[in-house]
């Protein structure tokens, strides 16, 4: 059964950085071989994808987070993680990790965490 959880969320006043973690779960040597993303949803708007890693180590960002986000992975240890830097007020939301099937490239996500809040100051 394929478990992820979310950690490392929090307060933080704006242009300061948090590292989000996701622990999964249950996925064993395939970990590798799935695209893996983080997504938020902020109140009263609809859930955005921030960034995805392929299985290939290819990465993909929202306009919003790049070049202050980074997404990266331990496929020994199986943790996700998000990177942030130079956090805004706009950045705060429930943020979500997810991950795919294996060999299936980044398409779908089955799998969902169940958040952790980021919340930015001015």
């Amino acid at each position: 059964q394929v478990q992820l959880v979310e950690s490392g969320g929090g307060s933080v006043q704006a242009g300061g950085s948090l590292r989000l973690s996701c622990a999964v779960s249950g996925v064993g040597f395939t970990y590798s071989r799935r695209c893996v993303a983080w997504f938020r949803q902020a109140p009263g708007k609809e859930r955005e994808g921030v960034a995805t890693l392929a299985s290939d180590g290819s990465t993909s960002y929202a306009d919003s987070a790049k070049g202050r986000f980074t997404i990266s992975r331990d496929n020994a240890k199986n943790p996700l993680y998000l990177q942030m830097n130079s956090l805004k007020p706009e950045d705060t939301a429930m943020y979500y990790c997810a991950v795919g099937q294996p060999w299936v490239g980044c398409r779908e996500y089955p799998y969902w965490g169940q958040g952790t809040q980021v919340t930015v100051s001015s």
